[in-house]
């Protein structure tokens, strides 16, 4: 009989222990119960959020946490953690791959007063971001602009397989200091969808050719992406009038004198002499002209008599530079 009491008695501490060891386990609920984090580009971090949940009706204590598998982790968590019955809390569980390929772990959380733990499991892939280029176009050619001035072209940068940030632009080549690029204002960042222009400007110190080249440094794949600067330096063109009238009708004229102006905004300036042929001649060139002006000319005839009135008025526009 003292056998049999001693029995009932030590079954029911048994029982009685393992029912406090599953009570803390079960009354802690996470949510969700476990955590796929899809494909997530090496180098990139991802958290989502964790919610556990006192679902008993007695206080629960969380004393600890432990993740395994590469790249998992969590934050936001402090212990110990006392969760009162329906009482949640929130916190973030992290996938950072540090390899291309899937990866799996858990995380395992210690509850006060139980033997077992709540675990969590955890999966992601790491991949391998795309190789993003630069390219730019090439070459770059402004042409002929004549010595003294400056003449431009535009550039395009374009990213294929990524966005890129273009850090700085350097000039090199031959006749580096002809050459410059503006329009961009570094950083810049230059999307798959959205190309950037950029402006090139020639200054020819000399006629003849000349040549630079650009590199655009960024964080593309080959980086600096290189743009070959092309033009030529040519010599100003020089502008003469050529003048040629119909000869007096009178007789005895011993030559001709030849009158210029400046012509104004809607007229002509003051005259002046500016040479005279014989009777026998009726054309003059007059190659002393500013570029961009427009002149009036007019001749008169002399002879013993004098000199006549100014003959018919013509204009020349002499071009811009």
């Amino acid at each position: 009989m003292l056998v049999i009491v001693g029995l009932a008695s030590l079954l029911g501490c048994q029982g009685l222990s393992s029912n406090s060891q599953s009570q803390g386990t079960s009354q802690l609920a996470p949510s969700p119960a476990s955590i796929s984090f899809g494909s997530v580009l090496l180098g990139d971090s991802i958290p989502e959020a964790e919610v556990l949940k006192n679902t008993g009706g007695s206080n629960l204590t969380v004393t600890a946490a432990t993740v395994s598998g590469k790249g998992f982790s969590y934050s936001g968590l402090s212990f110990p953690l006392v969760l009162t019955p329906n009482q949640t809390s929130t916190f973030s569980v992290n996938f950072a791959p540090t390899a291309a390929g899937t990866s799996s772990g858990n995380l395992s959380l210690t509850i006060s007063g139980s033997t077992s733990s709540v675990d969590i499991a955890l999966s992601g892939t790491g991949e391998t971001p795309a190789t993003a280029t630069l390219s730019v176009t090439n070459p770059i050619s402004v042409g002929s602009v004549v010595d003294g001035l400056s003449g431009t072209q535009t550039g395009t940068l374009t990213a294929t397989g990524g966005d890129v940030q273009v850090s700085s632009v350097s000039m090199g080549g031959t006749n580096p200091t002809e050459f410059s690029i503006s329009g961009l204002s570094f950083p810049v960042t230059v999307t798959t969808s959205q190309p950037v222009s950029f402006t090139v400007t020639f200054a020819p110190a000399a006629t003849g050719a000349a040549s630079a080249t650009a590199s655009f440094a960024s964080n593309a794949s080959g980086s600096p992406t290189v743009a070959t600067l092309t033009g030529a330096g040519s010599a100003a063109p020089v502008h003469t009038v050529q003048l040629s009238w119909a000869a007096s009708g009178s007789e005895g004229v011993t030559s001709y004198n030849v009158y210029r102006a400046v012509y104004g905004s809607n007229s002509c300036g003051a005259y002046t002499d500016i040479g005279s042929t014989p009777g026998s001649t009726t054309t003059y060139t007059d190659s002393v002209v500013a570029d961009g002006t427009t002149y009036c000319y007019a001749t008169t005839a002399v002879d013993a008599n004098g000199e006549s009135p100014y003959s018919n008025i013509v204009q020349a526009v002499i071009p811009a530079p």
